[in-house]
């Protein structure tokens, strides 16, 4: 683990990791966004893991950076830290904080499901859940995903209810990546509780869009998932 680790040496260290082939790759999954420089993920996420210690307005900084790669390694950062054996209270306190403070800079699909669950989720496990209800109304639709990611939290210790309960919500959601993120957290319940799932499928199926049914059945038998 780096010592005293800051912004500025975490963005040099990554900038100096980036090749324009891996830009290039980035254009298949990330058409039109311009904000990669074409640094591999498990290297950023390498970087992040020896940089656990650093505060949370460096952290901060990161997330300001218009560099996709940066924003993704202080995701990565805030997960980690948050989830690691020396984090208390407070720094999983503040890192919850930070990252709703900063959920603008959290616009992407893949800066959510870095943190969704570890930062928020995490944090929520033992407290009430109003938080991901606010998060489930906004506008802004990385906060709805957010909302549904988190909850893999409470499914890990099989705590199905609010991953229910914000599915029935985000339902008529029209963005795909809220409708992948419902499918994608069902499909997780189906492994803590398939009954719950099929129950759910069987009750709301005809009106879910199709993304997430799709992801949702993905581990059902062929006649389930055809019927």
């Amino acid at each position: 683990m780096t010592a005293d680790p800051t912004a500025a040496r975490f963005q040099e260290d990554v900038e100096a990791l980036a090749t324009p082939e891996q830009r290039q790759k980035y254009t298949r999954y990330f058409p039109g966004d311009v904000s990669f420089i074409g640094v591999r993920m498990g290297d950023v996420f390498a970087l992040a893991g020896r940089s656990l210690a650093m505060p949370v307005g460096e952290i901060e900084r990161l997330l300001e950076s218009p560099t996709h790669e940066v924003r993704a390694g202080a995701c990565s950062i805030m997960a980690k830290a948050a989830t690691h054996r020396t984090a208390d209270q407070g720094r999983r306190e503040e890192l919850y904080q930070l990252y709703l403070r900063r959920h603008d800079r959290i616009d992407a699909w893949d800066l959510v499901d870095l943190a969704a669950h570890q930062v928020v989720g995490g944090w929520l496990v033992d407290k009430p859940r109003d938080p991901l209800y606010a998060l489930a109304a906004s506008s802004f639709w990385p906060e709805r995903r957010t909302a549904m990611v988190a909850t893999a939290a409470f499914l890990r210790r099989g705590d199905t209810t609010d991953t229910l309960a914000l599915a029935r919500l985000l339902a008529p959601d029209e963005n795909v990546y809220v409708q992948k993120a419902t499918g994608w957290m069902l499909r997780y319940l189906g492994d803590v509780d398939r009954n719950a799932l099929t129950g759910f499928l069987d009750e709301n199926a005809a009106h879910l869009p199709r993304l997430t049914v799709r992801a949702a059945t993905e581990k059902l038998a062929k006649q389930s998932r055809q019927d």
